[in-house]
């Protein structure tokens, strides 16, 4: 009751008087030393003057919480499904290539511990990545994990991304090799320079996440976005060892597999089998005709004889440049529209924030995770034993894979001994 009564009084012999805002007298900030505040007389009509109501900070490098979202219920449910749907999706696709290969005694050869490295790359992106892009895109964009683990997150995005691009670059590179030098290449492809061509591929994409934790880049966080940094010498570094050579690489391997493929089509093409219309047609006064066209026969069969090392030759580049011309397609469709953004972004917007509509951003970042999660299904439709033991793994008939592989390979040639495919 005291302090009540003393309170009233107080209030009574004040109220004439306002508190002048500090702001008001030359300061837009509170500088030690300056409280309390000087008291004002009122006008005489008794009404306090309005205050001045506070402005934007003088010098405010970001406003990137301007850029938040606002989804209904509808769209939460939307998006969190089809966001979980697609790491699920990466993850699963991903362990079926790494157990395939680890446990089936037939798919443990050099060649496939690329495809062990891009699969670990991949499924690296789908477990310490998506999950939290996946909760800051459902919550509107706002980086909820605190600035600490902003940096350690992107550090783990470029990484385990760039990792996934520089395999599928040294994949090219390995189908190329394989197919334009088919007798020394195979003698140098052994465990351990796969090894070391896998540990120069997760350095060199470490080495990316590197400049922005040793001070030459920081990472643009304002406590509600956390986004990579804007630097203009960092961003060209970046984007150009982690897309745009790989890429190129990628593209120009493509093109010599797909000449060489076309230099052996024109080189093994082939007359087919007589057939049976053109036979059954033949009349009596054509008896000459018909034996030209056996011994024709007789000389395709010989000369096929001669061939067969440069049919598998051929068959195994026009195999290789198809599974290397969609891996190409697939990888670029991806990830170029994200690069060609996170090229552009600093030099539109600045180094601060960013001035693209979040609702992009996001929509070409999955399109460039969805690789993640396509590279697994691109190799099983070109790989049949990939696909026999997808399939084993699946149906829960673990045991036997490498006597099913065998088997299965074993019908496959005596399928194509039967039914040669020799007219190209």
């Amino acid at each position: 009751m005291v302090l009540a009564a003393n309170s009233s009084h107080l209030y009574g012999n004040l109220r004439p008087f306002v508190l002048e805002d500090p702001r008001a007298l030359g300061g837009g900030r509170m500088i030690g030393g300056s409280w309390p505040p000087r008291l004002a007389k009122l006008p005489p009509g008794g009404t306090p003057p309005a205050l001045p109501t506070a402005g934007p900070p003088a010098h405010n490098d970001s406003q990137c919480g301007e850029h938040i979202l606002s989804y209904g219920s509808v769209e939460k449910v939307v998006i969190g499904a089809a966001l979980s749907l697609i790491t699920l999706l990466t993850v699963a696709g991903n362990c079926l290539v790494v157990i395939s290969v680890c446990f089936v005694k037939k798919l443990r050869q050099p060649s496939n511990y690329l495809i062990v490295s891009l699969a670990l790359a991949d499924l690296s992106v789908a477990l310490a990545v998506m999950p939290f892009v996946s909760v800051t895109d459902l919550i509107g964009g706002e980086w909820i994990f605190g600035r600490l683990f902003c940096n350690v997150f992107i550090a783990m995005d470029v990484m385990c991304c760039t990792a996934s691009i520089l395999t599928l670059c040294v994949i090219s590179i390995d189908r190329y090799l394989g197919i334009t030098r088919p007798l020394t290449y195979p003698v140098r492809q052994n465990g351990r320079c796969m090894a070391k061509m896998i540990l120069c591929v997760w350095l060199l994409s470490a080495s990316i996440t590197l400049p922005p934790l040793f001070g030459w880049a920081q990472n643009v966080n304002d406590e509600k976005v956390c986004l990579i940094s804007q630097d203009f010498g960092y961003t060209i570094y970046s984007t150009a060892v982690a897309f745009y050579i790989p890429m190129s690489v990628m593209l120009f391997m493509y093109y010599q597999i797909y000449k060489a493929a076309k230099r052996s089509a024109a080189k093994h093409k082939f007359a087919g089998f007589p057939r049976a219309e053109e036979i059954e047609g033949i009349s009596m006064n054509g008896v000459v005709k018909l034996h030209k066209e056996s011994e024709e026969c007789a000389n395709f069969s010989r000369l096929l004889k001669h061939e067969k090392k440069n049919i598998s030759i051929f068959k195994r580049e026009q195999k290789a440049a198809t599974t290397l011309g969609i891996i190409v397609g697939a990888f670029t469709v991806c990830w170029l529209p994200f690069f060609l953004l996170s090229t552009a972004r600093p030099f539109i917007c600045g180094t601060a924030c960013s001035c693209i509509p979040l609702w992009v951003e996001r929509t070409f970042l999955w399109l460039g995770y969805a690789n993640s999660l396509i590279n697994p299904f691109i190799y099983a439709f070109f790989n049949r034993d990939l696909r026999t033991t997808y399939r084993n793994l699946l149906q829960c008939r673990y045991r036997n894979i490498n006597r099913k592989l065998s088997a299965a390979g074993m019908h496959e040639a005596l399928k194509l001994a039967e039914k040669p495919e020799f007219v190209l």
